[in-house]
């Protein structure tokens, strides 16, 4: 729930609305730091109003309870994740669409495995767990990260270059669900464009969970040499080859 704004201002107007977006504000920061350093199994209304110094009805008034108050912080950390990539993508060259690919790409390694606990509820355990609650809202991942990742895709398919499949190659169930995702994103493309995004994330997810959850360690301890191969494959399939200095 956000505070009531003035339309002209954007902010509160009065002291009661002020007072209640900072303890918003300070809720989200309090939860998102339990989750950083505790998991996301440490997160609750009462761990949360201990850590800002308020009763636990007080918070319920906001958040409609712990999934709500889970589902602010899932908005609130896909935000700040997004705007990273975003950043990162934004540092190279307009016309090198392997090269913000790749950073993009890079960009979601490093904050999935510095952020171990925000990567568990956005795409882990507690994610599962948000969805057992009854909030479906997977959606907002793919809608921010799927479309800013689709908006360099729209050039490649735009300007000819990336190979794709035709909507008759593929399996009818799986050309009704990638159709699905290729909606949720805002893109206006084929949807064979959007089956090479999907073809390109089940690889980067993987090795994803592979990195932050500490699978295969015994024998990857170091992820780069396997992020680096998978990039060259994934950059190819997408008609970019990865350049190298």
């Amino acid at each position: 729930m956000r505070p009531s704004t003035n339309g002209d201002a954007g902010r509160p107007t009065s002291r009661r609305e002020r007072l209640r977006a900072e303890l918003e504000r300070d809720a989200l920061r309090a939860a998102r730091k339990l989750i950083a350093t505790e998991g996301i199994e440490v997160l609750s209304l009462s761990a949360v109003a201990r850590e800002v110094g308020v009763t636990p009805p007080a918070l319920y008034r906001y958040f409609e309870g712990k999934p709500g108050l889970t589902l602010a912080v899932y908005e609130a950390v896909t935000r700040d994740f997004v705007a990273t990539v975003a950043e990162a993508a934004a540092g190279a060259d307009r016309e090198d669409f392997g090269g913000q690919l790749y950073a993009a790409t890079r960009a979601v390694l490093d904050w999935s495995v510095t952020n171990p606990g925000e990567f568990d509820l956005l795409m882990g355990a507690g994610y599962a767990r948000l969805v057992a609650s009854g909030s479906h809202v997977d959606q907002v991942l793919v809608r921010e990260l799927g479309g800013l990742f689709g908006q360099t895709f729209l050039q490649l398919w735009r300007r000819g270059i990336l190979p794709y499949p035709s909507p008759e190659e593929l399996e009818p169930r799986l050309r009704s669900q990638v159709a699905v995702y290729l909606r949720l994103m805002e893109h206006d493309y084929p949807v064979g464009v959007a089956m090479v995004m999907i073809t390109c994330w089940r690889q980067i997810y993987g090795l994803l969970c592979m990195a932050v959850y500490g699978h295969l360690a015994s024998s990857f301890d170091d992820y780069l040499p396997l992020f680096e191969a998978m990039m060259d494959d994934l950059l190819a399939l997408c008609g970019v080859p990865r350049k190298r200095g």
